[in-house]
């Protein structure tokens, strides 16, 4: 059987529960810890795999980078009959005789969306070309490379339907007739759309490649006036028509990934509240809900927002799109989708508010750049719940959501966190590897930078790079290793593109003011090696703690501490930021304490790490040895003699950032290394 379809039934009974209308703090077995995933879970249930352009017309789409997209649609709330055109504003990359596109052509006599005509440069194309969802409109006069042609599509027709009436298809455009509050069914009809990954054409004209965002969108709705529009960016204006007709106008001038762009049409009720970011504007957060009846009951959980948002942009940067909005419009698609500016929701807890919000950076702001480094948005968007809880979160909210999430990272032992299939659905929204364990992985850099001052700023490097782009694992790894100033191929060969996790089977033994311990690493994957830092706290028997961290650099290590006194209990990353489960720690008096032989390199331990005035050093020999500081880019920036009676390294001169401590005898030979972090 499948993963995926293993992962579904052992799902199925927290997928049915109820949303719950009141919920602040994590529960890490509650149905909002996959909520998000859920939205995807519907298309993915109903098919697999999904058929993609072919290579000739993904060679066709190439020629041409999208510019603007504009839509200008009729849509109502009661069916997914869908009409209008579509405006690609396209640049030529090479001469263009034809261009393609995509929009859905179901089987004969199925829902399907129909070409009435397209014009492009202004004139008439004498002939389109459609074979399945691959269209190609033949241009009546050629256009250089270089040129700037609006190609202008008008259709008309019904959206599918994912079942058996329209095999294949997502659900890109949905209408529904009811939603559902707290067990109890409640009568509605709203259209939405869900195009993530590959259904956007399944309701408007466009070209679905990731690398290829449109520098803006205008999306224009024309529908019964009892009914609001949400869409992304600004509403520029509503116009009223006869007929009891109403136009909404939405555009945002921000980069776009094609599968981001949405409508959701109902007769909402609309409020907004404001987000006041630290050194930025204020943000109106406008919010579309059902009713009255509906916001009242989600009203504590909507008022998080303006924090969320307050929150993430301390942390990564100014909300990338504050000159527009955020904003939610309600539609009952089992989770949330991340549209650009304004996220679809099914109902509002604190994990699927978070998760949806940080996705605006992460996902929005910075898309990945294939669905294969889907971890990049997914990942990301996960960890940003860990974020709000750590920040706004219940005491002991944010480790039990790291707990739960390297549990559930464990149970697909075999994954990698890179998408190996990137035509399946349901492996690209793998919920254990692409949210849970990519979150993991997060918390892992974060902890191998030893300071939060340093991760963040990768992290807001990342959205100064790449925002309005799209990125690559390989990009992010590139911050990474210029903030670390060392090579981090090791971590993502491991963790990224690895399989399995670490156990490491520990065993120590103390002789007066001499610990040793021995480290004895297995794995339960195809990665044999897991490279890492690891932390032991000890715990003396006066009670005072020391915390000590130790690299493992093969499987078996073996390292000797000096110690202030009798060691009660060793605790293994006491912390939690990796994942060991089945590890264990024991006191083992048969373990022989090795003595060192002169000049052979000793285990060194150093705490506490980041430090500020000095740095102590553990499993120093008692002779004098020499002390070399050299910073990320090899300067040697100290000179120090420390011995096991003198052990404090002074670091109150050094700049904060990362330093490497090379240990050297009396006749230069190496005794030992050791990395720290100044603050």
């Amino acid at each position: 059987m499948p993963t995926f379809t293993l992962l579904l039934f052992a799902l199925l009974a927290v997928l049915a529960a109820p949303a719950r209308a009141q919920q602040v703090g994590y529960d890490p077995a509650g149905a909002e810890a996959l909520a998000c995933y859920r939205a995807h879970l519907t298309q993915a249930q109903r098919t697999a795999q999904v058929a993609l352009v072919s290579a000739r017309h993904r060679r066709l789409l190439d020629r041409y980078d999208v510019q603007w997209y504009k839509l200008d649609l009729t849509l109502s709330n009661t069916s997914r009959d869908v009409a209008g055109s579509v405006l690609m504003r396209v640049r030529a990359l090479q001469p263009l005789d034809s261009v393609a596109f995509e929009l859905y052509q179901g089987p004969a006599g199925q829902p399907t969306l129909s070409i009435d005509s397209v014009v492009a440069g202004g004139q008439r194309s004498p002939g389109v070309r459609r074979l399945g969802s691959e269209a190609t409109a033949a241009l009546a006069r050629p256009a250089a490379a270089g040129a700037v042609l609006d190609v202008r599509v008008y259709y008309h027709g019904t959206a599918p339907y994912a079942g058996p009436v329209a095999p294949g298809a997502g659900n890109g455009l949905r209408n529904y007739t009811s939603y559902k509050v707290n067990d109890t069914t409640y009568p509605y009809n709203v259209t939405a759309s869900l195009s993530e990954p590959f259904f956007a054409h399944e309701w408007f004209a466009c070209k679905q490649v990731l690398t290829d965002k449109a520098d803006s969108t205008a999306v224009s709705v024309t529908t019964a006036a009892t009914n609001k529009v949400g869409s992304n960016g600004l509403l520029r204006r509503t116009v009223a028509l006869p007929g009891g007709q109403v136009r909404y106008e939405w555009s945002t001038r921000h980069p776009i990934a094609y599968y981001l762009i949405s409508v959701a049409v109902a007769p909402y009720v609309q409020s907004v509240r404001y987000a006041q970011p630290a050194g930025g504007p204020s943000i109106p957060v406008l919010d579309y809900v059902y009713d009255a009846a509906y916001q009242a009951t989600f009203e504590s959980q909507l008022a998080l927002t303006p924090g969320f948002i307050e929150n993430y942009s301390r942390l990564v940067g100014l909300y990338p799109f504050a000159d527009e909005k955020y904003g939610h419009a309600t539609a009952p698609i089992g989770g949330g989708m991340e549209h650009q500016t304004m996220t679809t929701q099914d109902g509002f807890t604190f994990i699927l508010t978070a998760h949806e919000l940080f996705h605006q950076w992460f996902g929005d702001n910075v898309t990945c750049a294939s669905w294969q480094d889907i971890w990049l948005n997914e990942g990301f968007a996960s960890y940003g719940e860990y974020l709000s809880l750590q920040a706004l979160g219940a005491p002991g909210d944010a480790r039990a959501w790291m707990d739960d999430a390297q549990a559930r990272a464990q149970q697909d032992n075999a994954g990698t966190v890179l998408v190996p299939d990137t035509t399946n659905e349901a492996r690209i929204f793998d919920y254990n590897l692409s949210y849970k364990k990519a979150a993991a992985v997060l918390h892992q850099l974060r902890y191998l930078c030893h300071d939060d001052t340093r991760f963040f700023r990768v992290l807001r490097a990342y959205q100064q790079q790449y925002g309005g782009r799209t990125a690559r694992t390989a990009d992010l790894q590139r911050l990474f290793e210029t903030e670390l100033g060392t090579s981090l191929g090791y971590f993502f060969d491991q963790w990224v593109r690895g399989q399995g996790y670490p156990v490491v089977g520990v065993r120590w033994n103390q002789a007066g003011t001499t610990l040793q311990l021995q480290s004895v690493q297995t794995s339960t994957g195809a990665t044999l090696f897991f490279r890492t830092e690891v932390e032991y706290q000890l715990t003396y028997t006066d009670g005072s703690q020391q915390l000590v961290r130790l690299s493992q650099n093969q499987s078996t290590e073996r390292y000797q501490l000096a110690v202030r006194g009798p060691v009660q209990r060793i605790d293994l990353d006491p912390a939690g930021w990796l994942p060991d489960p089945g590890s264990t720690v024991q006191y083992d008096p048969a373990l022989v304490l090795a003595a060192t032989s002169p000049g052979a390199p000793t285990s060194i331990g150093a705490y506490p790490n980041p430090c500020r005035e000095q740095l102590l050093l553990s499993g120093l020999p008692a002779a004098p040895v020499a002390a070399e500081v050299r910073n990320a880019l090899g300067q040697l920036v100290l000179r120090q003699a420390l011995s096991a009676a003198q052990p404090a390294l002074a670091t109150a001169s050094l700049a904060p950032g990362l330093y490497v401590v090379q240990l050297r005898g009396p006749a230069e030979q190496a005794v030992g290394r050791v990395r720290f972090a100044r603050e």
